[in-house]
């Protein structure tokens, strides 16, 4: 019987354990968004995980919609990254960027006051993050159809950028409120050219983009990230079990290495991970406020082959052998998880200096 600490083969990836370090954007590259020295030390601390999903990293400065968010256009950049693969790979861990572009969840302060971009002009519910004083997110300003093969060449572009920095494959990040994200919901959606309408047009888009990837890399090294609850950033879709089967089918002939799948594990009838597995040939990664025990029932069970922790990997650097050994974690502190150092970033204890 599987175990989350048993090594395990997701596409080309060998990981040595099934724990993965999910996403986590943490908005600490403040180098003209390039990765610095505090974040090498902060990847190489979590190196134990069978793989490292990095935080977000935008693939044009269109994409970006936070502050000190990390980019993948720049040589800069490239670099930076080059040094966090680099480590990573030392201490003997695997690492791959979650390419990214927010779309509609951004603000004209980001873009020169220029409108950010969607496929509709339809603005997220809420207040912009990190921003003061808060003020709601603008109408964007959407998308014209010749405009889009530009931003999948953003995406090659950026896989290609991966591949010359030294990460072990690209992960594709479709989940969330983002871009890809509201082009595959029918409440963000209202396009009527070949964007628009029907799943396979909304779908049209991230599967552009997915084959750009596989022109750089082979398809065992790439996985997309999807939100199978459609819970984020007001995404909102009238038949979400038809369209990530839709998806799930198109991203299993293309032989991708593995879906992340954000999606609690005990929705009843609203669960539709194990749909989205049965349809998709390659790994299926879980993630969703899972503690180690539920991880490991999902594994036991076969619902997943392998588990994302995100949350417990902030304050848990050693978060593999803390589970190995049953030890307690230590607690997140809300109040530094965007400080501008490495407060709260990497000052959380291993055990043996919590033992000190």
């Amino acid at each position: 019987m599987a175990t989350l600490f048993d090594p395990v083969q997701i596409g080309d990836l060998q990981m040595k354990n099934r724990i993965v370090m999910a996403p986590l954007t943490r908005m600490r590259n403040f180098n003209e968004r390039s990765p610095g020295s505090i974040n090498v030390k902060h990847y190489v601390q979590r190196a134990s995980a069978g793989l490292i999903i990095t935080e977000a990293t935008s693939v044009t400065p269109q994409g970006v919609g936070y502050p000190s968010t990390p980019g993948l256009w720049s040589e800069a950049q490239i670099g930076g990254w080059r040094s966090v693969t680099s480590a990573v790979h030392d201490a003997g861990g695997l690492i791959v960027p979650q390419l990214w572009h927010v779309g509609r969840v951004s603000d004209p302060v980001y873009h020169g006051g220029r409108m950010p971009v969607a496929p509709s002009a339809i603005a997220p519910e809420g207040q912009v993050s990190r921003l003061n004083p808060k003020r709601p997110y603008s109408v964007p300003r959407p998308l014209e159809t010749d405009e889009i093969p530009g931003i999948v060449e953003d995406f090659r572009v950026a896989a290609a950028n991966a591949l010359r920095a030294g990460f072990d494959g690209v992960a594709l990040h479709a989940a969330n409120g983002y871009l890809f994200d509201q082009f595959l919901h029918d409440g963000s959606n209202k396009r009527t050219d070949r964007y628009g309408g029907p799943i396979a047009n909304r779908a049209r888009f991230l599967m552009e983009a997915v084959d750009a990837l596989l022109s750089v890399w082979p398809a065992g090294r790439i996985g997309v990230h999807l939100n199978l609850m459609s819970s984020s950033h007001s995404m909102s879709d009238t038949a979400p079990r038809a369209l990530f089967g839709y998806v799930a089918e198109q991203l299993s002939a293309r032989n991708v290495a593995f879906i992340f799948a954000r999606e609690a594990l005990d929705r009843g009838d609203q669960q539709i991970g194990q749909e989205v597995r049965r349809l998709f040939g390659g790994a299926y990664i879980v993630n969703e406020g899972l503690t180690r025990e539920r991880a490991q029932r999902a594994i036991e069970a076969g619902e997943a082959d392998a588990a994302g922790f995100g949350r417990l990997y902030i304050a848990n650097p050693d978060l593999v052998e803390r589970f190995q050994r049953g030890a307690p974690l230590n607690s997140i502190k809300s109040e530094t998880l965007y400080t501008e150092d490495e407060t709260g970033y990497n000052d959380y204890p291993l055990l043996g200096e919590a033992a000190e």
